[in-house]
């Protein structure tokens, strides 16, 4: 079935609280996807984010992120009064999240709302604790002794802590009881907001395309809880880590910094961990994109210390065993492989021995030779994603304003248009008009917005994840009746 749909993450919703939220700003954005004749909402990992403010390095791969719970349906809950969040300062510009702001605050709000919350638990809480204990308790506790550490990463605590050993465990479970309630609490309530979400969405028949790191962060509860599955010493200390070797973009290459798997252990446990992190994506989202698929068949193994990703290696990971595995304990689930990145034939043999869609993305394709994989005319198959750009992107408007006069020329040219300004509608309808089942621009692009609107560069900090629309103004009738005309013509 030929479809299509937008990128933008929750964080890019408007509203007066500093970040986007699970409330009516995201309901009217199903709204517009409705009138727009959209079928697809695509979000990044909705993970608490840690140090950096990346959805992609995260305390937790389960839990979901507290910024984004709607503090309005709180208050008609009768867990805050109004003056307790509107008087606040959230931030001084709406197009832009103040993270450090955000942090500062926030948990102050949640905490008088679970003080209100305790006087007369929800009946429905402590089945939602039940059904989530795997994960729940420990993410909980690591929150609880995180905030009394004053933020510091797990593996600065004293020692029995670090270590994670039962007696030292045990005694805190006790100590911190009240705190790892309210973190329970705030888990609670963001599930509960997002399932109503999530539910309001499928009935517009618009499905969620939820986004899954494939690593995890060092300072994560998995880490500090499970140190078995990853690639650690005795002291927990990483052997390698992750990342990706020097290409034309980064002459240093990408140092991620997270811990690699212990792909030997995993296996021996059938292994469970990807399968019950998949299952729990599955749940969560509709269709689940995993992030740098590639890493599946061989991963870029970087010596820990290392000050950039130049001396690495590369190591053969699961392949297929992992999604044979998957399968047999899933069945069907409805995945996206980012397979981006340098691409080898074994890589492409993994790809479609999975059955899973792979990722065309359009910026890729304006380099003057008419033979690039990315351009349209030399798409093979149906089974894949059509991109205008991805949130690692420039915008469509500031790539092309970025570009030599000889892509940007050959660009025009493939496009049929002459100026720049035209460039991305020009790109969404070539997005839309390509054989791929499915056709995704960002939320930038439908809206012609340079690059002071880009999400994320890479292998950069401090001015990344931080777009927002600052009204929904732009998103009038006008603009769903073109999206939904341009949808019709090319049978999505």
């Amino acid at each position: 079935m030929r479809r299509s749909g937008i990128l933008m993450h929750i964080s890019s919703l408007p509203n007066d609280y500093g970040i986007g939220k699970l409330g009516k700003e995201a309901y009217a954005f199903v709204d517009f996807l409705e009138k727009a004749h959209q079928k697809c909402w695509q979000i990044l990992p909705i993970s608490p984010t840690s140090y950096g403010d990346s959805p992609y390095q995260s305390f937790s791969v389960h839990a979901g992120n507290p910024y984004f719970i709607d503090l309005e349906a709180l208050e008609k809950d009768g867990y805050l009064k109004a003056a307790e969040y509107k008087n606040i300062e959230w931030g001084d510009d709406k197009g832009s999240v103040d993270y450090g702001k955000i942090y500062e605050v926030i948990f102050k709000v949640l905490r008088t709302a679970h003080k209100r919350f305790r006087k007369k638990p929800e009946k429905a809480y402590s089945k939602f604790v039940v059904e989530n204990k795997d994960w729940i308790y420990d993410y909980a506790l690591f929150m609880s002794l995180k905030f009394a550490n004053k933020g510091k990463a797990w593996y600065e605590w004293d020692e029995p802590l670090r270590m994670y050993k039962p007696k030292a465990i045990k005694s805190a479970r006790k100590e911190y009881a009240n705190d790892i309630d309210f973190w329970c609490f705030v888990q609670y309530k963001y599930f509960q907001q997002w399932k109503k979400l999530k539910a309001y969405a499928n009935e517009k028949g618009i499905e969620i395309i939820g986004d899954i790191p494939i690593y995890v962060a060092y300072d994560s509860v998995e880490v500090w809880s499970t140190p078995q599955y990853f690639s650690l010493d005795k002291e927990k200390k990483p052997v390698e880590v992750a990342g990706c070797p020097p290409d034309a973009f980064t002459a240093d290459g990408q140092l991620w910094g997270n811990p690699l798997y212990n792909w030997e252990y995993i296996a021996r446990d059938k292994f469970r961990w990807w399968v019950e992190r998949i299952k729990a994506a599955s749940d969560t989202y509709d269709v689940v994109r995993i992030d740098h698929f590639r890493g599946f068949e061989s991963y870029y193994c970087i010596p820990y210390g290392a000050k950039n990703a130049k001396k690495g290696k590369w190591r053969k990971g699961p392949d297929m065993r992992l999604f044979k595995e998957v399968r047999k304990q899933l069945g069907d689930v409805k995945i996206i492989a980012e397979d981006l990145g340098f691409l080898t034939k074994h890589v492409v043999k993994m790809l479609n021995a999975s059955g899973y869609p792979g990722m065309k993305v359009l910026e890729f394709g304006f380099d003057s030779d008419n033979t690039n994989g990315y351009l349209p005319h030399n798409y093979k198959t149906t089974n894949s994603i059509c991109y205008t750009g991805t949130h690692d992107n420039e915008t469509i408007l500031g790539w092309i304003k970025s570009c030599d006069e000889k892509t940007r020329s050959y660009c025009k040219d493939y496009l049929g248009v002459t100026k720049d300004e035209f460039v991305p509608w020009a790109m969404v309808r070539l997005c839309w008009s390509s054989v791929c089942d499915t056709a995704i621009a960002q939320m930038q692009d439908i809206l012609c917005l340079d690059d002071k609107a880009r999400m994320n560069t890479p292998s950069t900090v401090g001015a990344n994840w931080k777009w927002r629309l600052e009204s929904f103004d732009k998103l009038d009738d006008t603009l769903a009746e073109r999206l939904a005309k341009i949808t019709a013509v090319y049978g999505r």
